[in-house]
C-alpha cells in the first residue's frame, strides 16, 4: 500500500545548503573582527559587510523556502496516507474478522498519523545536515589546524553513539505510549456503547475508576518518553559545550602566543583563529537539531511499525467494491452448489441450497457452524473459497455482487445507526417516501409507538448505538426501514438474540409480515420458536471438507 512517507529531497538539500553558507559568512565576519583589531580601510569594511549581509539574506531565504516546502509536503504526504487507509478500510468487507478495532483505527487516523509530520519536517532535514555540515567543517578545521580537527573528531562521534543507544529505548517507550493511546481510545468507545447498561448496573463509578487508571498509565508512558528526550538533549549539550570550550581555549592560547603547536606549517592568524572559533558551534548545531528531533523519529518509527502491521495483515475485500450499482434483474432465485469457506484455519462446507423467491428459510446450528458466514456469502459480502452461488440466474461474483446487494435488506444482530436523524436512518440512499407510506411502515413494524415517545420524533438523533431505544425497539425500527426499502430478499442474523420472548415474538411478526408481499426471508438463528415459524429449516453442522 506504500504507507511510508518521505521528506522533499530538494527542500532537504536547501536546508543543508543554508547551514553550509554559514562557513563563508563566518569567514567574512572573522575578517571584519580581525580587521578591527588591526587596520582595515572603510572600503574593505563596507565590502565585507555587504557580502556578509548578502550571504545572510540568502541563508534566510533558503531556510524559509525549505521550511515551507517541508511542512507543505509533509502534510500532503500524511493526507495521502490517511486517505489510502480510509479507502483500504472502506473496501474491507464488514465480515472480515481481521479488521482492526475501530477505536485503535480512529486513534491512528486522527492522532498518530500526525506524528509523522515532525519527523518529516525536523528529523529528516536534521539528518541531511548531519551528513554534510559536520564533515565539511571538520575537513576545513583539520586543513587549518590539526589540533582543532582532532578536538572536533573526538567530541563529535560521541554524540551519535550515545543517540543510537538512547534511540533504542526511545523507540520502545514511544511504541508503548502509542499502544496505550490505542487502548484508551478503544476503551472509551466500548464504554460509550455500553453506557446505558452501565448506568442500569450501577457501574459508572467503576468505569470512571478504570478510565482514571488508564489515564495515569498513559501519563506515565508519556513522561517516560519525555525523560528520554530530555536526557539525550542534556548529554548532547554537555559534549558540544566541552568541544566548543576546548577549541576556544586552544585558539585563545595560540593567538596569545602561550602555546606553539597544533598547526601544520605556520601558526593561525587572527582571521583563521576567530573563524575556526565561530565554526566550532556550527559543527555541533546539526547534532543538536538531530537530538531535538530524535523523539520525533522514535514516534514516527512506532507509527510506521503499526502501518506495516496493517499492511502485513490479510484484507478480505468487499466483492464488487463500494460503488453502488443498479439492482440485478430477474427473479430472486438463490442456488448454491458445493459451497465451502475457510474460516480460522478450517474449512466449513455447506449443504446445497435452492431457495425460491418468497421462501422463508431458517439456518440453524451450533455456534461456529457457519450460519453468519453463509449469510455473508449469500449477501455478496465475501466470495466462497469453493463452490458457486447463483442469484437471479447469474453467478454471484465480484462483477455482480454490488448489483445483487442492491436487492437485499439486512437486519444485523448488532444495531448501528448513522450519525443523522431517525428519519435519515429510515430513508437511506436519499429515497423519497410520502408521509402515508412512512407511517404505514412504522405501524406494520410495530414501531409507531417508539417514534411517538422519542423527544423529537423522527428527527431524534439516536447516536451510533441507538441510545434511547432498547435492542428490540432498534430492530423494529430497522424492520420499518426494510418496509420502506422495497428489497426483494431479507437476510437477518440472530434477529431475536438477547430479547425476551414477547419482544422476540414482536420482531418475528414484523419479519414475517414482510414476506406477505412475496419477499424472501433468510434468518440465521438459535431461536427454535423463530425457526419453527419458517417454511424451511436448514441445519448446519459446520462440517469440514
Amino acid at each position: 500500500m506504500g504507507h511510508r512517507a518521505d521528506a522533499n529531497p530538494i527542500a532537504q538539500g536547501a536546508w543543508a545548503l543554508s547551514a553550509l553558507l554559514w562557513i563563508p559568512q563566518a569567514w567574512f565576519a572573522a575578517s571584519l573582527i580581525a580587521g578591527l583589531l588591526q587596520t582595515m580601510t572603510p572600503r574593505e569594511m563596507v565590502t565585507k559587510l555587504a557580502i556578509f549581509a548578502v550571504l545572510g539574506i540568502l541563508r534566510a531565504g533558503l531556510e524559509n523556502f525549505a521550511q515551507q516546502r517541508l511542512v507543505r509536503d509533509a502534510r500532503r504526504s500524511v493526507a495521502v496516507i490517511r486517505q489510502t487507509l480510509l479507502d483500504r478500510e472502506a473496501a474491507r468487507s464488514p465480515v472480515d474478522e481481521a479488521r482492526p478495532d475501530s477505536g485503535a483505527l480512529g486513534a491512528l487516523l486522527t492522532e498518530k498519523l500526525d506524528m509523522l509530520i515532525p519527523a518529516l519536517t525536523r528529523y529528516r532535514p536534521a539528518m541531511t545536515r548531519v551528513r554534510a555540515v559536520p564533515l565539511f567543517i571538520l575537513g576545513l578545521a583539520a586543513w587549518h589546524s590539526w589540533a582543532v580537527g582532532l578536538i572536533l573528531l573526538l567530541a563529535g562521534p560521541l554524540i551519535p553513539v550515545f543517540q543510537a543507544l538512547v534511540g533504542m529505548a526511545a523507540k520502545q517507550a514511544s511504541a508503548q505510549q502509542l499502544e496505550e493511546v490505542s487502548t484508551l481510545n478503544t476503551m472509551l468507545l466500548d464504554r460509550l456503547r455500553a453506557l446505558p447498561d452501565l448506568r442500569l448496573l450501577g457501574a459508572v463509578e467503576r468505569m470512571t475508576a478504570d478510565f482514571q487508571q488508564r489515564a495515569d498509565a498513559l501519563r506515565e508512558r508519556t513522561m517516560a518518553v519525555l525523560r528520554l528526550a530530555f536526557l539525550s538533549s542534556t548529554v548532547l549539550e554537555l559534549f558540544s559545550a566541552i568541544g566548543v570550550a576546548m577549541v576556544a581555549v586552544y585558539v585563545g592560547f595560540l593567538l596569545l602566543g602561550q602555546i606553539d603547536f597544533g598547526y601544520w606549517t605556520t601558526p593561525l592568524n587572527a582571521t583563521e583563529g576567530i573563524w575556526l572559533l565561530m565554526l566550532a558551534p556550527s559543527f555541533f548545531d546539526p547534532l543538536r537539531e538531530l537530538a531535538a528531533a530524535w523523539h520525533d523519529k522514535a514516534a514516527a518509527e512506532a507509527v510506521n511499525d503499526e502501518l506495516d502491521a496493517l499492511d502485513a495483515g490479510d484484507l478480505l475485500a468487499l466483492p464488487g467494491g463500494t460503488t453502488p450499482a443498479p439492482p440485478l434483474q430477474g427473479p430472486a432465485h438463490i442456488r448454491t452448489r458445493s459451497l465451502g469457506v475457510r474460516v480460522a484455519n478450517r474449512r466449513i462446507v455447506f449443504p446445497d441450497l435452492d431457495i425460491a423467491p418468497g421462501a422463508r428459510v431458517a439456518l440453524t446450528g451450533p455456534s461456529g457452524s457457519g450460519k453468519s458466514t453463509l449469510l455473508a456469502c449469500l449477501a455478496g459480502l465475501r466470495i466462497p473459497d469453493r463452490g458457486s452461488i447463483e442469484v437471479a440466474g447469474q453467478p454471484l461474483d465480484a462483477d455482480t455482487a454490488s448489483a445483487w446487494r442492491a436487492r437485499l435488506g439486512w437486519l444485523p444482530q448488532d444495531i448501528h445507526f448513522l450519525n443523522r436523524s431517525l428519519l435519515g436512518n429510515l430513508l437511506l440512499n436519499g429515497q423519497a417516501v410520502d408521509e402515508v407510506s412512512l407511517n404505514a411502515a412504522l405501524r406494520k413494524a410495530q414501531a409507531d409507538g417508539i417514534v411517538a415517545r422519542l423527544p423529537h420524533g423522527l428527527h431524534t438523533r439516536l447516536g451510533e448505538t441507538g441510545v434511547g431505544v432498547s435492542g428490540g425497539e432498534a430492530r423494529r425500527l430497522l424492520i420499518a426501514r426494510l418496509w420502506l426499502s422495497q428489497t426483494d430478499v431479507i437476510l437477518a442474523d440472530e434477529p431475536t438474540a438477547d430479547l425476551d420472548r414477547a419482544t422476540a415474538d414482536a420482531v418475528t411478526d414484523g419479519l414475517l409480515d414482510l414476506t406477505a408481499s412475496g419477499r424472501t426471508l433468510i434468518v440465521a438463528t438459535h431461536d427454535a420458536t423463530l425457526a419453527g415459524r419458517m417454511d424451511h429449516v436448514i441445519s448446519l453442522e459446520g462440517g469440514v471438507g
